[in-house]
């Protein structure tokens, strides 16, 4: 672990990957508060769902400038850390559209149950990504595991057939899916990280070129489109987290640490009030990624930030995280085993009573659904069952 990595970061990425799985499980309940959830396309607003994703953003550029250096120190070129950058990006998408196209599925075609495929999918992501300690069982070489796996990614794509009517429809790009999304946004921070280095000035700017790009997106100031691939949204989100870290580690570097706490406060500040003056001319939405909601979000997320920095890592305060501790170091292991829980759920037929889904005690039941996921993660990472990109 990088020397200039700090404990709020591990946590704040705990604390998310925890909310990201409650507010999947959501689909289970009914009769729950509809803040919890998502807003639609075309309302003006959102719920506790709307802000988890662009958090995970956040997050992942608060991770990419310790990362970078990390390697720096290992004695890592540039041309080293560029080909990782690449390899991560593309595994990330690689999982992302196989994931959307699980969705997409037509499972009365398949040759085999939705459900199956869907355990395949997630093996043979364990199988390929897995961090390895040794052979396997003492005979099997890790890279028997990882051409398993991707044989089976063949098989599953060859297999498979999308919804539609006459000929055979193959795997699409119906969009990226999140981790393909994370995976164009990281790609973006990271290069920018690579490119400029420590530079805090240099990565302002470009976060203020992104959320105008996310501008332009609707009130084009450019009078022409300019695309990234994905919504400038995405981008901006990481470049913040990157940012906040930059201002972090130039802080210390000078001394001048009792000030990040309040510059922190500041740029939250700043980018909520763009976000709710912005408001009325493209109202928050997620899912139309509006600049509105890209500004609150991560004005959120530094504004969060900042005090569990004060909370963790200034008063030490951290032992009430260690239940959600493996969600921080085994994210993409957590994020993964759900689609394992589910699946095999829908296979056995396994049906829980209507009162443990309903209402507050709903509510109850998928929180410990989520915290019992993470507390699987880490008995997994213990096995040596940990995926890392």
């Amino acid at each position: 672990m990088s020397s200039d990595r700090i404990k709020s970061i591990d946590i704040l990425r705990a604390l998310t990957m925890l909310l990201m799985i409650f507010v999947n499980d959501l689909w289970t309940l009914s009769n729950i508060p509809e803040w919890l959830g998502h807003k639609g396309a075309h309302d003006d607003g959102m719920g506790l769902a709307d802000v988890v994703f662009p958090a995970f953003l956040f997050i992942v550029g608060l991770s990419i400038p310790h990362a970078i250096r990390a390697r720096f120190k290992k004695g890592d070129s540039k041309g080293l850390v560029f080909r990782h950058i690449l390899e991560r990006s593309l595994a990330l998408m690689i999982m992302g559209v196989f994931m959307v196209n699980l969705e997409n599925i037509d499972r009365e075609k398949l040759m085999i149950s939705k459900y199956v495929w869907q355990i395949l999918m997630t093996l043979s992501f364990f199988l390929i990504w897995n961090i390895y300690p040794g052979k396997v069982f003492g005979k099997i070489p890790p890279l028997a595991m990882k051409l398993t796996g991707w044989l089976i990614l063949v098989f599953l794509a060859v297999i498979y057939v999308g919804p539609g009517d006459g000929d055979y429809h193959w795997m699409r790009l119906h969009w990226w899916g999140i981790l393909g999304l994370i995976g164009w946004g990281y790609l973006l921070g990271a290069l920018v990280y690579l490119g400029v280095g420590n530079r805090p000035l240099w990565i302002a700017v470009v976060v203020l070129l992104l959320i105008l790009m996310n501008v332009n997106e609707f009130a084009t100031p450019f009078n022409r489109s300019i695309s990234l691939v994905v919504s400038a949204s995405n981008y901006a989100s990481v470049m913040c987290g990157v940012l906040v870290t930059s201002l972090m580690i130039r802080f210390r570097e000078k001394e001048l640490m009792k000030y990040l706490v309040p510059v922190l406060l500041g740029i939250s500040l700043l980018l909520m009030l763009f976000g709710f003056l912005t408001r009325p001319s493209w109202g928050i939405s997620k899912i139309l990624a509006t600049p509105s909601w890209t500004a609150i979000c991560a004005g959120i997320s530094t504004g969060f930030f900042a005090l569990l920095y004060l909370l963790t890592d200034k008063a030490g305060i951290t032992k009430w995280a260690n239940v959600i501790a493996p969600a921080g170091y085994s994210t993409l292991t957590c994020y993964l085993v759900p689609y394992y829980v589910y699946a095999l759920g829908a296979l056995t037929g396994l049906h829980l009573p209507d009162v443990l889904t309903t209402g507050m005690v709903g509510i109850l039941k998928t929180l410990i659904f989520s915290i019992l996921i993470i507390q699987l993660t880490g008995l997994l990472g213990k096995i040596h069952i940990r995926l890392r990109i």
